[in-house]
């Protein structure tokens, strides 16, 4: 009678490579590694066939704490947006809050900074596109922990994050970022909102 193989010798799916890839966003997210780590960990988690190559890449991180996933929200899409474009020329902008996220955001930053905060927003449609441009200056966006993220940015003598890039919980918004930085940068991070922060806070 064959053997059967152990289990770490099984090989792994791309949605369990996923949830690792999670399990160490949320890590960084909480000062346990830093991005240079974050960077290695996330290579080899996507190099990874098998469960043993696994074991390793979080063998020095606490259990993540069991939560159920994301309940479609009847609040969190409609509304209709006050702007489709946002604009930061030699100076800032933000939206943060409850604010509606157009189907089709265009940021530009352009010797400025900008920040884009979409954990407490709404979205106009279950898919939003983010077109973000930033020409010597920065740009910030933060996404809801459970959204199925894809990052198609480049940057150009500049850097353009895609470490957010992940799949989502059922009913959670899908959000498409793309552009350039030129001489600057856009920073994409999942983040889990103020109120979620404190309320995890305060159970540790």
């Amino acid at each position: 009678m064959t053997n059967l193989p152990e289990r770490r010798e099984l090989r792994i799916s791309d949605a369990e490579r996923d949830q690792i890839a999670a399990i160490l966003r949320e890590a960084a997210g909480e000062g346990r590694l830093d991005l240079e780590e974050l960077d290695e960990r996330l290579t080899a988690v996507y190099a990874a066939k098998t469960y043993g190559d696994l074991e390793p890449i979080t063998r020095d991180l606490p259990e993540p704490a069991t939560r159920p996933a994301a309940a479609p929200r009847g609040d969190r899409f409609g509304g209709t947006p006050g702007s489709r474009v946002v604009l930061g020329i030699m100076s800032g902008f933000q939206r943060k809050g409850a604010w509606v996220v157009p189907e089709e955001l265009t940021a530009v930053a352009f010797w400025g900074g900008g920040q884009l905060d979409l954990r407490e927003a709404k979205f106009e449609a279950p898919v939003v596109t983010i077109r973000a441009f930033a020409v010597m200056g920065g740009m910030e966006i933060l996404v809801p922990e459970d959204a199925e993220v894809h990052v198609n940015g480049i940057g150009v003598m500049g850097g353009f994050d895609h470490r957010a890039s992940g799949v989502g919980a059922a009913g959670a918004p899908k959000i498409i970022i793309t552009g350039f930085a030129f001489w600057g940068g856009v920073g994409v991070q999942r983040r889990a909102s103020d109120a979620e922060l404190r309320r995890r806070k305060l159970e540790g």
